[in-house]
């Protein structure tokens, strides 16, 4: 097969040789762009140190606002009691789950020495960073967890204190926040920057495991700590609110507890690690394509981007702050709308400044590349404004989707007063509806990028670009995440104290409404951080096909990636259907985890008249301990199902279809991450509303209804649904490590069938397994000593 050239929207193929007819034109080039030989020089390293002095600074800057937040006053005797139990329950949890997480994360290590590479060093570094990218993940989620749990009580007691109050409270709340933001953007640029100041070209390749580490340890952590805490809230729901009658967060509820260690572990540690690894994951992709694309400047112009988020980020931090009369998700969204539109500029000064005005002026790139017209300063200067304003119109979709203030949670609210399943249809709507405009912004985003180039090498640089000046905004969407479960907890505290009247529990109740919307915003943001990011990979994906296939002197038949091709139809029919599966599992592992908390919350009152008159104290560490086995031992079919669904499809298909399988799971995995976001997001906020004394107020016939649409949101909005974003990128960066190995045991003289054939068949028996094995667990919500017959034990209601 002859050589071949890109084009714009494909690829096609130079002159046939003479007297044979035209062959099918092949989409991937034979020969990937060769980047390992870049050298730094001076003024480059000079560059990286100024970055990796702004990404200390972040640290040391995380390390001063958490004094801050520890500064602040503890309140009561009783708050600091019920604080500690929050305390020892969540870092019981986390411990527990490192644990087990440090087993699968030493297998992996040593499979990635497996993999080939293109020399040692990369095969080396590569495992080693694997390790740093989990590790990071694994203590910017502890650390989520850890200082959370201590800012709540003191939110709680700042709120009821007449001398400090809401703006006091909003202040720690939303500082707790900015201490886990800047430490996840401090580590994530400090481990790209090591990694380059060490391995120069080679980074990108290195940066693989990073990424990887640090997706793997997110998307365990996401479903772990999701099915935690809804398995605790809804089993809280049920028991609780619905057949005793009594508030959410009463004391005599044995759930209560574990509620409050839920929404730290899943909200808190999850959200932070979901999204670093988003972070370090656009890193990646970014310096992947960087290289091939701008050459060197395209290896550090991504670092650039994001250490001067660093300096925007600080300033949100600082400037949020709630005016007189003034809403506290009027403040929040302004100090974001500020720190977006000083990141623009910068990163359009840094664009002008450090980029050339042609592709002739950059060095390390192909000649194809070095003569094509177009600038690159203009094309980085336009993709980084598109990242920063999606992140602006998806705030803006998100918050309207989810509001009490806008039409559709009032809707949802209304349909209450005709009962539950108006309810569910509505919110259902509203997810769907909102799935469909977040989706087309995305779409148009990425696609926007994507025309400001007329290679396709560039055009996917652009795209990460666009990841990267989503980027900049991370430091304040992670403070705004956290601010959400900092303040359900304060009310939590609150309410258990029984110490707040009056204005101090107005001001705890305001504050949980605004961080249901935060929330609900930054799993928006956070989902648009995940396609860009997987849609950059594709171009990762592609660079390490065309790599093996130069090593080995193979190509690839056109048909092999054609879109009308049934082997790419079938791979994207599967990238689907994982998608679904995945969210079944997590949402049928709530339902197990909750049942057992619903029995044993319902035993306690049956057997222990004197909790509801106050005489006798509730077992909270056995719901805790229930809650942690659960789901622990639910970790592992969702786990498994995203490694090794990619490496069966990719050997025992091909590369076409692995392209296809991928394609498949990022459209599916938008739409259903987004409506799973919002749906909850609409129901968790029409409860609310109703609670506020809309529609009959607490213990109406409405109130039951919206109850039981958060109850089912939940699963949607904290489990299965944020767990998607991981998801997607643990299955494109593990396509990307495995293809190389796909391409040399499917092409040329390496090719082994019976191998390819074998390994599809193991993974593929190992999921089927995992999945029996899952199944057998029931998925109603019975006790676990119930008799297959159906007989209620132990006279539960």
């Amino acid at each position: 097969m002859s050589p071949l050239t890109e084009v714009r929207y494909g690829w096609t193929q130079g002159t046939a040789p003479s007297g044979s007819p035209p062959a099918d034109p092949a989409p991937l080039p034979t020969a990937a762009p060769d980047t390992s030989g870049i050298q730094l020089d001076g003024a480059d390293y000079t560059i990286l140190g100024v970055v990796g002095a702004i990404a200390l600074a972040a640290l040391v800057f995380a390390f001063v606002l958490r004094r801050e937040v520890l500064a602040a006053g503890q309140g009561s005797a009783r708050m600091q009691e019920i604080a500690r139990a929050v305390q020892e329950g969540a870092a019981a949890y986390l411990n527990r789950q490192f644990k087990t997480l440090g087993v699968f994360a030493g297998i992996v290590f040593l499979l990635l020495f497996a993999l080939p590479a293109e020399t040692l060093a990369q095969n080396v570094g590569r495992s080693v960073f694997f390790l740093l990218g989990a590790a990071f993940s694994a203590a910017i989620g502890y650390l989520g967890m850890w200082l959370s749990t201590r800012a709540n009580l003191r939110v709680a007691a700042a709120a009821n204190d007449p001398a400090s109050g809401r703006g006091t409270a909003m202040r720690v709340a939303f500082r707790t926040g900015g201490v886990v933001g800047m430490t996840t953007i401090g580590l994530g640029l400090l481990g790209a920057t090591l990694v380059v100041l060490v391995y120069a070209g080679e980074a990108p390749r290195v940066l693989e495991g990073f990424g990887f580490g640090a997706a793997l340890l997110a998307m365990f952590m996401r479903v772990g700590g999701g099915i935690f805490t809804k398995a605790a809230d809804v089993g809280a729901d049920l028991v609780g609110k619905v057949e005793q009658n009594i508030p959410e967060d009463d004391p005599r509820n044995a759930a209560t507890i574990a509620d409050n260690v839920g929404d730290n572990v899943g909200d808190c540690a999850g959200m932070a690690a979901d999204l670093f690894e988003s972070y370090a994951v656009t890193l990646v992709a970014s310096l992947i394509l960087g290289t091939a694309a701008f050459g060197t400047k395209g290896l550090l112009f991504p670092l650039i981007v994001p250490a001067i988020g660093v300096v925007t980020a600080v300033l949100g931090v600082y400037i949020t702050k709630a005016r007189t009369g003034e809403s506290a998700l009027t403040a929040i969204n302004r100090s974001f709308y500020i720190s977006a539109g000083i990141s623009g500029v910068l990163c359009a000064l840094a664009a002008v400044l450090y980029l050339p005005g042609s592709f002739a002026e950059l060095g390390g790139i192909s000649p194809q590349l070095r003569d094509q017209p177009g600038s690159p300063a203009l094309i980085a200067l336009v993709s980084v404004i598109i990242g920063i304003l999606l992140a602006v119109v998806i705030l803006k979709i998100t918050g309207y989707f989810t509001s009490t203030e806008h039409r559709p949670v009032r809707d949802v609210g209304r349909s209450s007063m005709t009962g539950s399943a108006t309810v569910i249809l509505t919110g259902i709507s509203v997810g769907f509806e909102s799935a469909v405009y977040t989706a087309l912004v995305i779409a148009a985003a990425v696609y926007g990028a994507f025309l400001l180039s007329g290679s396709l090498a560039v055009a996917l640089f652009a795209v990460a670009l666009a990841g990267c000046g989503l980027l900049t905004t991370v430091g304040v969407i992670v403070a705004m995440d956290t601010f959400g479960p900092v303040a359900d907890n304060a009310q939590g505290i609150a309410e258990m104290s029984g110490e707040f009247e009056g204005p101090g529990a107005a001001v705890l109740t305001e504050l949980d409404a605004v961080g249901n919307t935060t929330k609900a915003i930054t799993k928006g943001i956070a989902i648009a951080t995940a396609v860009l990011a997987a849609t950059a990979l594709f171009g990762s994906y592609r660079d390490a096909i065309n790599t093996a296939l130069a090593e080995i002197g193979g190509t690839l038949a056109r048909q092999e990636f054609s879109v009308y091709a049934p082997n790419v139809l079938v791979g994207v029919a599967i990238g689907a259907a994982v998608v679904f599966l995945f969210s079944g599992l997590a949402i049928n592992a709530v339902s197990r985890a909750a049942g057992a908390v619903v029995y044993e919350v319902r035993r306690q009152f049956s057997s222990k008249p004197g909790i509801m008159d106050g005489t006798e104290r509730p077992e909270y560490g056995r719901v805790v301990d229930i809650c942690t086995r659960d789901s622990l031992r639910e970790l592992a079919t969702p786990g498994l199902l995203a490694v090794l669904a990619p490496i069966a499809v990719g050997f025992g298909l091909g590369v076409g279809s692995l392209a296809g399988y991928l394609a498949g799971a990022i459209a599916a995995g938008t739409l259903m991450a987004i409506f799973l976001a919002n749906s909850g997001g609409s129901w968790d906020n029409a409860k609310k509303l109703v609670e506020d004394g809309y529609h009959g107020g607490k213990g109406s016939e409405a109130h039951s209804a919206t109850v039981t649409g958060d109850t089912v949101g939940d699963p949607f909005k904290d489990t299965a649904g944020p767990a998607i974003n991981p998801l997607l990128k643990v299955m494109n960066l593990v396509s990307v490590l495995v293809a190389p190995a796909v391409v040399t045991f499917a092409v040329g003289p390496t090719a082994s069938p019976v191998a390819r054939i074998t390994i599809a068949v193991l993974a593929t028996a190992v999921i089927v397994t995992a999945v029996v094995v899952s199944k057998r667990r029931s998925t109603a919500i019975t006790d676990d000593n119930a008799e297959d017959e159906g007989k209620v034990p132990n006279g539960a209601v």
